[in-house]
């Protein structure tokens, strides 16, 4: 992870240069945006009126997303 408080961005280690990419359409498709920067990390900037269990969710979401990168 890198960033501060709610701006945050995770690095995709991958052999697939454009996994960064996939990924964020997969949280696409499972209801989150986010934003490849830089090839191989993806930012992640939520409202800051977000609440616990809407973090919860967005953690499920992307879990469930990563099992593209397998």
């Amino acid at each position: 992870m890198r960033g501060k408080g709610l701006l945050n961005a995770i690095v995709i280690k991958h052999h697939h240069a454009d996994a960064a990419w996939d990924l964020c359409l997969a949280l696409k498709e499972n209801g989150l945006l986010a934003k490849p920067t830089h090839g191989d990390k993806i930012r992640f900037a939520p409202p800051l009126t977000i609440n616990a269990s809407q973090v919860q969710e967005c953690v499920g979401i992307i879990a469930r997303s990563l099992e593209i990168l397998d």
